[in-house]
């Protein structure tokens, strides 16, 4: 195997090649660089990126990641206590959190000295020189809740986590793992003090179980930089259980809305709406799939919610789904390689486009902009920043726009294409009470389309 040159690291910023990433911080209800510049989080789920990819596909993966714009990369540290990569090297002894098994060196020619660790290392490294942060899950839920870690372990687990990777700025701690936090409460309570206290530098949230949000354990928690929340992968008609809390379907603009009334006041994001190719439901393989225009719908809804961003997810790239595996999880179709290429995964960098285009930091959300919200597929989330207004239909129904609310007197209207990010001039108007907007095309649930107002 070939020799690769990693990057040089020091905390503040990790230079090679082209790319430069500099520490993240919370910057009111958004995500900022250290050097104040606005951060929209594009995220991919990469679960099994660990275990399941070589050094020369993670570089694939990863360099076809920045090329589409993503720039946060969600993984497992830990997908179970026996998680071995590659090349065979396990990462635990005797399938202990807190005895990782760690050999001298790191030379990839040595199978004796390249072990599980230096190839997460190698990886770290190679996203670092691409301009892509790594949120990492230390240990999946799953492992937790069936009582093979307890607080001892996973203190001392965390804290050789941090120590090994506390340097590099392109970490973001991802505590929990599909789990609420509930489930074995002092273990994350116990790895999220641990992470705060031993590494003060980066940011930390917690990754829940479906249709539940972090913030309903631990929106008080001081280690708790930002909210997650996983709207998950059921319809409407799914989502039926008469115990759960959060009855809001697909209506994952709900869990933003949420969040966003809470005190103290913090950032939010969807860490796991439905995936790209994924059933319904997640665990019938005969059941329909998630489509782009589903992932599209999840993207803007939550974000002009008052999201700080979004995570992409595709169902045989979360797992690295190779055409040669006896079996696949969710039904997965194509291997990760055909899955790079997915529709939504081309279209999820003009949602980032988008916001970045505009004033960033005085984004809210605004639904008194809309005389007719409508509900379900039919809802048109708003928001607006000093000078703009943005409004997304996914139906491509007619926006009635509460011009007046604006307080300009007159104003430009655009639609944005979310599937190919053209914008296209409607004109200029004067501000009556309310003006009709009609999307091109023909209504229905995928031509979906974003009025941009501006003041004129």
């Amino acid at each position: 195997m070939k020799k690769l040159l990693l990057s040089v690291l020091f905390f503040g910023t990790a230079l090679t090649g082209t790319a430069q990433v500099r520490p993240l911080k919370v910057s009111g209800r958004f995500l900022a660089t250290d050097d104040n510049k606005p951060f929209f989080w594009l995220g991919d789920t990469a679960w099994l990126l660990f275990g399941k990819l070589n050094r020369e596909e993670a570089e694939r993966y990863l360099e076809d990641r920045r090329q589409k714009g993503f720039n946060v990369i969600q993984i497992m540290v830990l997908h179970t206590l026996g998680a071995k990569n590659a090349y065979g090297d396990s990462a635990l002894v005797n399938k202990n959190v807190a005895t990782p098994l760690v050999t001298g060196g790191a030379d990839p020619g040595n199978a004796a000295a390249y072990d599980y660790w230096d190839h997460v290392d190698y990886v770290a490294d190679r996203a670092a020189a691409k301009g892509l942060y790594l949120a990492l899950v230390p240990v999946w839920g799953s492992n937790v809740k069936a009582g093979h870690v307890s607080p001892a372990r996973a203190e001392v687990y965390t804290r050789f986590l941090t120590e090994r990777y506390g340097k590099r700025p392109n970490i973001i701690w991802l505590n929990g793992g599909d789990i609420k936090g509930s489930d074995s409460l002092a273990v994350w309570q116990t790895i999220g003090r641990t992470l705060r206290q031993t590494d003060p530098h980066h940011l930390i949230t917690f990754h829940p179980r479906g249709r539940t949000t972090s913030s309903e354990w631990f929106h008080t928690e001081n280690w708790l930089d930002f909210n997650m929340f996983q709207s998950g992968h059921r319809t409407y008609e799914q989502d039926t259980t008469a115990s759960e809390r959060w009855h809001f379907g697909e209506d994952n603009w709900k869990f933003a809305e949420h969040d966003y009334s809470l005190k103290p006041a913090k950032p939010t994001i969807d860490g796991e709406p439905s995936y790209e190719q994924i059933p319904h439901g997640l665990h019938d393989p005969k059941q329909p799939r998630w489509q782009a225009a589903d992932v599209r719908r999840y993207g803007y809804w939550s974000v002009f919610a008052g999201a700080f961003g979004y995570t992409y997810g595709h169902n045989s790239i979360m797992q690295m789904h190779r055409q040669t595996a006896r079996q696949s999880s969710y039904g997965a179709l194509d291997s990760w390689q055909q899955a790079l290429n997915a529709e939504g995964a081309r279209q999820m960098v003009y949602l980032k486009k988008l916001l970045e285009s505009r004033s960033f930091f005085d984004r809210v959300p605004d639904q008194s902009l809309v005389a007719n919200s409508g509900t379900r597929y039919a809802y048109l989330p708003a928001c607006r920043g000093a000078a703009y207004a943005l409004v997304y239909t996914y139906t491509g129904r007619t926006i009635e726009f509460n011009a007046r609310k604006t307080g300009w007197k007159k104003l430009k209207a655009y639609w944005y294409s979310p599937k190919n990010g053209k914008q296209t001039t409607i004109g200029t108007f004067d501000a009556k009470p309310v003006l009709s907007f009609d999307p091109p095309g023909t209504p229905a649930p995928g031509n979906d389309w974003v009025l941009i107002v501006e003041k004129g």
